[in-house]
Order: C-alpha cells, then sequence, then structure tokens
C-alpha cells in the first residue's frame, strides 16, 4: 500500500464492506448504511489461507474486479450492474484503531484502496491470492466443490459463502449477486448430497434400525435455501 494513500484520521472515515463486512462490522462504527458501487464484479477469486482455508489449502473468498481486467477474463456469469454491501462511517478518534484492526483482518492478499468517499480492500489481481493468475478463472462447479470441502482457523468456507449469501439477500429490496446466489445453491446441493450419502451409510451400518424416510437432494436443498434467519429493518440508500 501506498503511504500516501493513507487515510486522514483528522475527520470521519467511511469504509465499504462488500464480503464479511457485511454481517461482521468494524469496531467503533457510529453509523451504517446499505450502499453500492459501480464499475466492478464480485467474485470468490481470492484465495484465503488465515481466515478460511490454510497455506496447504486456501480457501475462497470474495474480491472486487474492475470492469476493464474482468472483461479480458473468461467468466460465464455476466457482470451484475451494481456490487451492493455496506458502508460504515468511524469516528475520526477511531480510525487509526479501525484502520489497524482492517489490516489485520483484511489484509491476506488485498491492497486497501481509498476511493473518494470510502475506503474498500481489494485483492488486486496482482496480488499472488488472485485465482484466476494462478490457472485460470475456475469453473463454477470446481469453485463451489473447493468452498465446499475448505475451512481454516475462522471456519468452514461454506459458512463465509452461506452467511454472504443471506446478507446479501437481507440488505435490501435490490441488492443480489447473481454469483454469490449460484454458487449458493451448488454449495446447498453438495451440502445436501453429503448429507444423504451419510444418511445412508449409517443405514447400512445398522440394519436393524428403524426405517426412515429417505430425504432427496432436491428436498434438502429447499430447506437450506429457505433455512434463512429474520432480517432487521435498515434504512434504506435513496
Amino acid at each position: 500500500m501506498d503511504i500516501d494513500s493513507t487515510p486522514s484520521t483528522s475527520e470521519d472515515l467511511w469504509i465499504f464492506g462488500y464480503g464479511s463486512l457485511i454481517w461482521k462490522p468494524p469496531p467503533h462504527f457510529a453509523y451504517k448504511q446499505p450502499g453500492y458501487i459501480r464499475g466492478y464484479v464480485r467474485r470468490f477469486w481470492q484465495a484465503s489461507e488465515d481466515h478460511r482455508g490454510t497455506p496447504e489449502a486456501p480457501g475462497r473468498v470474495v474480491t472486487l474486479i474492475s470492469h476493464p481486467h474482468w472483461q479480458m477474463l473468461d467468466d460465464h456469469h455476466l457482470a451484475d450492474e451494481k456490487v451492493w454491501g455496506t458502508a460504515y462511517r468511524i469516528p475520526a478518534e477511531k480510525v487509526a484503531a479501525v484502520k489497524e484492526y482492517l489490516d489485520i483482518r483484511e489484509i491476506n492478499g488485498y491492497d486497501p484502496l481509498p476511493p473518494i468517499r470510502a475506503l474498500v480492500y481489494i485483492g488486486t489481481p496482482e496480488n499472488p491470492q488472485f485465482v484466476p493468475r494462478n490457472g485460470g478463472v475456475p469453473g463454477e462447479s470446481e469453485l463451489a466443490a473447493h468452498i465446499f470441502k475448505s475451512r481454516g482457523p475462522s471456519g468452514e468456507n461454506k459458512d463465509y459463502l452461506y452467511q454472504l449469501h443471506h446478507a446479501l439477500e437481507g440488505l435490501c429490496p435490490e441488492s443480489k449477486d447473481n454469483h454469490v446466489r449460484s454458487l449458493f445453491r451448488k454449495v446447498c446441493i453438495l451440502e445436501a448430497e453429503a448429507r444423504l450419502n451419510h444418511f445412508h451409510d449409517a443405514d447400512d451400518d445398522d440394519s436393524d434400525k428403524v426405517p426412515q424416510r429417505s430425504v432427496t437432494a432436491s428436498e434438502e436443498t429447499r430447506s437450506e435455501i429457505g433455512g434463512g434467519g429474520g432480517g432487521v429493518d435498515i434504512e434504506m440508500k435513496n
């Protein structure tokens, strides 16, 4: 990070969260509001060695890719018009502490880029953890399988995906992300199939058990997709 781009601590700072910051806010924020940025796409193309994976088996988290760079990549997903997230206002006296906190939490492969109105952490295409740099754009099924099996110090990779999906769905009526939604559905199917296989394996190991109704993967998936908790009322951005 260029030192000259470090935000001033003499005034309040806006931080834009597009990943885990949506459901796990930074400390000391005084105000939050849903918002969006244009000119970028959100993709699960950032390797995570410190939170949702390990150095030996990195997980996958989201980053932002500018439209000009994204258009050079072979991605079958269309670009959403807006990238929705949450903006947090940090009081001037807490900016340094929050910046230090986020540098530890978000810095694995990310460059903090301060736009005119908000600070946002982006894993640039030049960083070594940018997945397409090390083997091309992953297919959606491949990416879903990778997310399903990965875990790290912060927990299972799929939980990060589930929380992001539910957070975006509950942010405001317009907030959506087709890439996140599609991955969510695929990983739900993988989880349902794994549970079904586990059920059948347990049944085979103990044939004396009372038979139970078999649950199909599609039924499990519907349960997973509809299983989000209730939301809270938030002030919409005009």
